[in-house]
């Protein structure tokens, strides 16, 4: 039982290890582009278009790290930006559907599914689901 349970913390330490290198740096990324003012930029240039899916500009920062990194690298953006409840259930419904994108693309191919269809079926059903989530919430 002994040896399970440390076997376990060490899993959950190298665990808590990985997320931490995206974690950390992903947010202090986010944290300078905040103070030096390029986050108002995108707010800017992104508002119209995130204005459908009811949430604001800057949240395309989150989108995009998660839609080309990770799951966790958009937990991080997510994490720097000051978004309410409604704003962030949006953002994970449309994050889960779609995520990884560069990463998962390299597991269809050796499954041979069309890249190009399943990564813009994946896109397009996290965009419907952000109007979707805009519209009922």
């Amino acid at each position: 039982m002994q040896k399970i349970i440390w076997r376990g913390l060490k899993k959950a330490w190298t665990t808590f290890l990985e997320l931490i290198k995206i974690l950390i740096p992903v947010y202090i990324f986010v944290t300078f582009l905040k103070y030096t003012g390029v986050i108002k930029i995108i707010s800017d240039l992104f508002r119209p278009l995130m204005s459908y899916i009811g949430l604001p500009g800057e949240a395309v920062l989150a989108l995009l790290t998660s839609y080309l990194l990770n799951i966790y690298a958009g937990i991080a953006v997510i994490s720097s930006l000051k978004l309410g409840v409604r704003e962030i259930t949006i953002l994970g419904a449309m994050i889960g559907i779609a995520h990884s994108l560069i990463i998962e693309s390299a597991v269809f191919k050796k499954i041979k599914i069309n890249l190009i269809y399943i990564n813009l079926l994946r896109l397009s059903m996290s965009i419907l689901a952000g109007i979707l989530l805009n519209l009922v919430l």
